[in-house]
């Protein structure tokens, strides 16, 4: 009898374990059907040999912040961060891709060195999930 409540037990939290994946992937899911655009991590990672006056003098020159991020992508989060430089989270629809990595590549450099990461949101799968 102890071995079948054990069973019973174990059969219960891995359907509950499968049912809570499947409502986390449902909801991802529904998320990527709004939009087909794709979220897009940059490390702006400050020139270290320079100080901060004249990296502000580069990136006014090139005119960054007036063409960075370029027309129809949209800024998710962009943080600060110290002793590294600046993360920007970016919604890019796909056909925009190209258009800011040439804003990058034509505005940025000199100030930034860059790192670029695909990236999704994990916040609603995440709390999707069951809690211990």
């Amino acid at each position: 009898m102890k071995r079948r409540s054990r069973w019973l037990r174990c059969g219960i939290v891995c359907v509950s374990f499968m049912l809570g994946i499947f409502f986390a992937a449902s909801i991802v899911s529904a998320q990527e059907k709004k939009s087909d655009a794709i979220l897009l991590t940059i490390f702006l990672k400050h020139d270290q040999t320079k100080p901060l006056a004249e990296l502000n003098q580069q990136l006014d020159k090139t005119g960054f912040y007036k063409k960075f991020p370029p027309e129809g992508v949209e800024v998710v989060s962009w943080y600060v961060m110290m002793g590294i430089g600046q993360v920007v989270t970016l919604r890019v629809p796909p056909e925009k891709l190209r258009s800011v990595n040439l804003a990058i590549e034509q505005n940025a450099w000199g100030a930034f060195r860059t790192e670029f990461y695909a990236t999704y949101d994990f916040k609603p799968i995440w709390e999707a999930m069951p809690k211990k």
